[in-house]
């Protein structure tokens, strides 16, 4: 797998995770106390982090196959929020925080 798959990867579930969180709801669930302005930033987060990912996509499988793998890619990481924010909210969180030291480790490798 190619770090830039990896980055994608990351990089879509970073941006779905902000656009949960920036519903007054999901917010709720991990932080308590809900903020308009965070929640703005978050949603705006998450739709940068969902272009990052696009561009990730199209770099590792090019213009033919990047935009079919990156609906792939948002498709993996709703599945996967689906299923952690009702039952584990801040693992979710700590999730989206853990990928990105071992994707510099894996770079490290040079995987």
């Amino acid at each position: 797998m190619s770090i830039a798959l990896i980055a994608g990867l990351l990089l879509a579930y970073g941006g779905m995770l902000a656009l949960c969180l920036g519903l007054e709801r999901h917010y709720k669930q991990v932080w308590k106390r809900p903020s308009s302005t965070l929640r703005r930033a978050l949603r705006a987060a998450g739709w940068l982090a969902l272009a990052a990912s696009f561009a990730a996509s199209v770099l590792a499988w090019g213009w033919a196959m990047g935009p079919v793998g990156w609906f792939g890619l948002i498709s993996l990481a709703g599945f996967a929020l689906v299923l952690l924010l009702p039952y584990a909210p801040r693992l979710a969180v700590v999730l989206a925080g853990v990928g990105w030291p071992l994707l510099g480790v894996l770079a490290l490798v040079g995987v």
